[in-house]
């Protein structure tokens, strides 16, 4: 499990995703707002969407190589965030 935010308002620190298929969850106060996960891009400044934002509590699931992660915050307060490894 890698915890990307803890009752954040703001975009979190980059974790490292050891690569593989997994499970993207938040839950927040939304207000309109969303909870995007990202993915550090191969020129190591630009960060790349990696799953179809939230903008209600829930779920996505998603595939990624190794490399940076890290849960972008537009408007939402009170976020919990992280990414669970997914076997198979």
């Amino acid at each position: 499990m890698a915890a990307l935010l803890d009752n954040a308002s703001a975009t979190g620190s980059a974790v490292q995703w050891g690569g593989g298929r997994g499970v993207f969850c938040a839950t927040a106060t939304w207000g309109g707002g969303s909870v995007t996960l990202q993915y550090l891009g191969p020129n190591g400044s630009t960060w790349l969407t990696a799953a179809t934002a939230l903008t209600a509590d829930g779920l996505v699931a998603f595939e990624l190589p190794p490399g940076q992660i890290r849960a972008a915050v537009a408007t939402a307060t009170a976020v919990y965030a992280r990414a669970d490894q997914s076997k198979g």
